[in-house]
Formats: C-alpha cells, structure tokens, sequence
C-alpha cells in the first residue's frame, strides 16, 4: 500500500482559506488522540472524516452520565439519613436509588440503544452488577463516617469527606487546553482527580493514553482549585480496578510537549503513517477509509483544493 508522504504539497493555510485547526485552546481528548494514534487524529480533525458510532461508545455513555447523576444526587440520600437509620436501610436507600437513576440513563438513550443493536434490559443487568457493588461500597463509606463522628442529616453531609463532584469543565489560558473531568474527590487535604474508563484494562499501571489524559486533567484542576494535585486515578469499570497515578514536577513539561506536538499536526497537510500496532486498528470505525488511497487522496484533494 502506497503510503502518502504530502511534504512536498505543503503551504500556507491562509493562503488557501482551508478550514485547518489553528493553536487554540486543545481538549484534553485530542491531545490523547494525538497519542494513541496521529494518523486517525488527522483523518479526523484536519480531513474531516467521522467515525461510525458503535456498541462500546453507547454502552460509555450509559455509564458516565449514570455515573454523573449518582453523584449529582447523593446529597439527597444523606440529608435523610437519621440516627435511627440502619446500615441495611441504607444500603437499600443506595440501591434503590442508584438503580433508579441506570434505568432513567437507559430509558433517555433507549433509541441509540436499540440502533446499536442492543437490548435495553439486556444492557441494563450487564451494567447493574457493577453499580451495586459501587453503591453498596459507597453506602459503607458513609455509614462508618456517620458512626465515627456521630452526625446526622445536613451536618453529615456538609462535613463528608470526601465528596464527589462529576462532569467538571475547567480550561486554562495558560496551559492552553481544556477538559471535563469525570470525577474529583474533595477532602479537606486536597483533591484527587479521577478518569472513567470502560473497557480492557492493563495487567498493570494504566495505559499510556490514559495516564496522559489523568496528568492533564490534574493540572487542570490544581490550576482551578489553587492547590497542588499529588495524585490522580484511572477506574476501569469493567474490572473494578482503580489504578494510581503519582503526580511529579516533569509533568507539565511532558504536556506542553504533546501539546506543542498536537497542534503542529493539526497545523500540517502531511499525512502521518499508519499505526504500527495492528491492534488499534482492529475495532477502528475509520480503518477502511484510513487504509484506502483512493479516499485519502479524494478527501485530501477536497479539503486543500490541490491535486496529489
């Protein structure tokens, strides 16, 4: 297969008033992107090229925005608990609730759902399981907070640590990135970013895309919230693994770097090469696109206004 090597097309983008990314302020996702595979990030963001929304991403979505709505309403169970509440009655309060809300998620998505070629039901008891064990361990953390420091309703609440804000947008001129981060756990000592992930999961550590995206999004938030981020984590749901991520100092200049590279493809009418890992393109949406000079040099030649 030819491989397209554009450097000799290459000019100014003014010049020819192509709709090509400019240095603005990059998500967090694309610098990932960028790190996990440069040829479908061009293909995507610079050629215009859309990926076919398929099973894993829907499935993704019933999960965070379940997730999201656990944590937005949980005041609402603990500023009812009393001191006659019972471990088991709040287990169920837990249950019940969190159970609830999968449903709502699953119901609102319901037409993607069936579009994937999915059950609705079937998706809710493959997703079920692991929501119970989240609340159930959720339930336990807040009953033993409620023991040891015998407080109630909205004392409970107002002195609970830690907290769980979800979906938080931060962006920062500085860094010049933007993001929404799944999780941050509030403490009185600090605050501990954490990313969401469906799917495989490493034997060890995180992976590398992953790591990045949780380094960013903890600079991101001890920029907003004036205090240093020491740590970061990566839940792969799928397995109830939590991983740790220590933050350092070479940080942020590892992310200025992928930075700097990101939008240097973005800014670029050179193709880059395809991925060398096979496995990345295996469940790829664009492989077929990717793989093909015919579409390359069709969309290429649209995009630019200039002949291969």
């Amino acid at each position: 297969m030819l491989t397209l090597r554009l450097t000799h097309w290459t000019f100014t983008h003014k010049l020819y008033k192509q709709p090509i990314p400019t240095n603005d302020m990059l998500s967090v996702t694309t610098i990932t992107s960028y790190l996990y595979c440069k040829r479908k990030l061009f293909l995507t963001k610079v050629l215009g090229f859309r990926e076919p929304y398929k099973p894993a991403l829907i499935k993704g979505t019933v999960r965070h925005e379940t997730h999201e709505l656990i944590n937005k309403t949980e005041q609402q169970i603990v500023e009812k608990i009393t001191k006659k509440t019972t471990k088991e009655q709040l287990f169920e309060q837990y249950k019940q609730h969190n159970s609830k809300i999968l449903r709502d998620i699953i119901h609102k998505n319901e037409d993607k759902i069936k579009e994937m070629g999915l059950e609705p039901n079937e998706l809710f008891k493959n997703t079920w399981p692991l929501i119970l064990e989240e609340s159930v361990t959720r339930a336990k953390n807040i009953y033993e907070f409620m023991e040891t420091h015998l407080i109630y309703g909205k004392d409970l609440w107002e002195k609970l640590t830690p907290k769980i804000q979800s979906e938080l947008r931060i962006e920062s001129t500085n860094l010049g990135i933007r993001g929404i981060i799944d999780q941050i756990e509030i403490y009185k000592t600090g605050i501990v970013p954490i990313e969401l992930k469906t799917g495989s999961c490493p034997k060890e550590g995180v992976w590398e895309n992953h790591r990045i995206q949780a380094v960013a999004y903890a600079l991101l938030a001890e920029e907003h919230f004036k205090q240093e981020v020491k740590e970061a984590f990566v839940y792969y749901l799928d397995h109830v693994q939590k991983r740790h991520i220590p933050i350092n100092p070479f940080h942020k200049e590892e992310i200025k770097d992928l930075i700097t590279a990101t939008n240097a493809l973005l800014n670029s009418s050179e193709l880059p090469g395809i991925e060398k890992n096979q496995n990345k393109c295996r469940n790829c949406g664009l492989k077929d696109k990717c793989h093909s000079d015919t579409v390359i040099k069709t969309q290429y030649e649209k995009i630019f206004n200039r002949n291969i």
